[in-house]
C-alpha cells in the first residue's frame, strides 16, 4: 500500500499531484462571486511551505516573501489556464515566472534516509517552486494539466490517469459529488 498525504493538510488542498499546481489551490473559492485568499498572512504561507513537503520545518515569513507568493500563484495559475485552453502564453505571467526562477533557489540535500531536503529561506522555496514551474510548462507533461470540472472547482491537476481523461480533481472530492447529482438527475428523471 502506498504511504500518500491527505489531499487536505492544515487547511490547503494538495490534489494537483505537481507542487507547483498546488500553490494556486491557496485562492479558494475562485470561480465564487467572493474568493477567498487563504494566504492571508505571512504566517499562512510558513504552513502551506511546510505541510506542501517544501519547507522541513516552517520557516519565517516575511510580507515581502507574502507578495512574491501570491505573484508567483497567480501567474502559475494563468499559465496554466493558457496551456489548457491551448492558447498563447500571457507574457506577463511568463514573465514574472522567469523572473522568479533567475534568483538562487533552495538547495537540495540527500540525508541519511535517502530522502531530498531543502535548505533556504521561504524566498528560496518559491523560487524552487517557480523553477518547477517553468520544467512542468516547457515539458510534454503541460499537455496533461487540467482544470476540475466541478461546478464551482478551479482546482489545478496534473491528469496522470493512464487514458489521460480525468475530469476532477479528487474522486473523493468533486468527482463523488458529480456523480451523485448525475444520479439524482437520472432518478428524477426516470421516477
Amino acid at each position: 500500500m502506498k504511504n500518500e498525504k491527505p489531499e487536505i493538510r492544515d487547511g490547503f488542498k494538495f490534489r494537483a499531484g505537481h507542487v507547483a499546481l498546488d500553490l494556486p489551490a491557496t485562492m479558494a473559492a475562485r470561480l465564487k462571486p467572493s474568493p477567498r485568499e487563504l494566504l492571508a498572512h505571512p504566517s499562512d504561507l510558513g504552513r502551506w511551505l511546510s505541510v506542501a513537503g517544501t519547507a522541513d520545518e516552517m520557516p519565517e515569513v516575511t510580507q515581502s516573501d507574502l507578495s512574491l507568493a501570491r505573484i508567483l500563484r497567480e501567474s502559475i495559475y494563468s499559465l496554466a489556464l493558457a496551456r489548457i485552453h491551448r492558447k498563447a502564453l500571457p507574457d506577463e505571467a511568463r514573465r514574472q515566472l522567469n523572473r522568479i526562477a533567475a534568483e538562487a533557489s533552495a538547495v537540495p540535500q540527500l540525508a541519511k534516509d535517502s530522502r531530498i531536503h531543502y535548505s533556504g529561506k521561504p524566498r528560496d522555496f518559491l523560487i524552487s517552486i517557480a523553477r518547477d514551474a517553468i520544467v512542468l510548462f516547457g515539458c510534454e507533461k503541460s499537455e496533461r494539466i487540467r482544470q476540475c470540472e466541478g461546478e464551482t472547482c478551479a482546482l489545478l491537476f496534473l491528469d496522470t490517469s493512464r487514458s489521460g481523461d480525468r475530469r476532477w480533481c479528487s474522486m473523493a472530492g468533486c468527482g463523488n459529488k458529480a456523480k451523485v447529482a448525475d444520479f439524482r438527475r437520472r432518478q428524477r428523471l426516470n421516477p
